[in-house]
């Protein structure tokens, strides 16, 4: 059965907005777990404009289910997760200009780069995952890097305004998916997935994690976070296997 991992960069954004204390992503992140996230997802940015490194420290010594930290493949993120011990770690690219990450990790010519870049922290036992468009070269590449699962970046689906644009981004997905499967790895959807679009993937099977913030965050804002939260958990506990 797939499960929902919440993201809580969000609840940082509006925090940082006012470079204050509140809203506080740790205490977000015991709520969401409460209300039936399986994990807790962060993403340390090399520019730390959201998430800080005293929030995954906080959020690793309280957090009750599996964290997953994304990060950037650089020395600098690899001695944190090295340190903090988070249950996974997902490497994603970084653009300092975006507002949000705008595509998936290129691993193609960069397997052996990656592989050994993971080698400490599989040692560590800490799994690994790469976020990466659902591009069958992509994903034949994430194979040779040792990674145990992928993240597909579904944001392109997600974004797309047009019906038949969608449908194309779609089947690009579970076509992906099924290939991802065929392969060897564990794949996990994660990027703009919301309340409605995440219901065409109700019947594809092979998706282990669902990676979902903004969405959830938006609608905390008008029910709670823990309605927010129950209401994803819930539509999830209906999807196949």
């Amino acid at each position: 059965m797939p499960v929902l991992v919440v993201n809580v960069d969000h609840v940082a954004t509006l925090r940082q907005a006012r470079m204050g204390i509140e809203p506080e992503p740790v205490t977000a992140a015991y709520m969401a777990e409460m209300a039936g996230a399986t994990g807790i997802i962060v993403h340390l940015r090399e520019d730390r404009r959201h998430i800080q490194d005293r929030d995954v420290e906080l959020i690793r010594k309280t957090c009750n289910t599996r964290l997953h930290l994304e990060m950037a493949a650089t020395k600098e993120m690899q001695s944190i997760a090295l340190s903090v011990m988070p249950e996974m770690v997902c490497l994603v690219p970084e653009k300092r200009q975006e507002l949000t990450t705008e595509g998936g990790l290129n691993c193609i010519g960069r397997e052996k780069e990656l592989k050994k870049f993971l080698a400490p922290i599989h040692d560590k036992g800490i799994r690994a995952s790469l976020f990466i468009d659902a591009d069958p070269k992509q994903i034949e590449a994430a194979v040779a890097t040792g990674a145990e699962f992928i993240e597909i970046h579904t944001g392109h689906y997600a974004d797309a305004k047009e019906y038949g644009a969608r449908q194309v981004e779609l089947q690009k997905i579970i076509k992906g998916v099924a290939l991802a499967k065929d392969v060897g790895l564990k794949v996990n959807l994660g990027h703009g997935l919301n309340y409605r679009n995440i219901l065409n993937f109700k019947d594809v099977p092979g998706i282990s994690e669902y990676s979902i913030g903004h969405a959830i965050m938006a609608r905390a804002i008008y029910v709670g976070l823990d309605r927010a939260v129950r209401d994803m958990a819930g539509l999830i506990r209906t999807f196949a296997d």
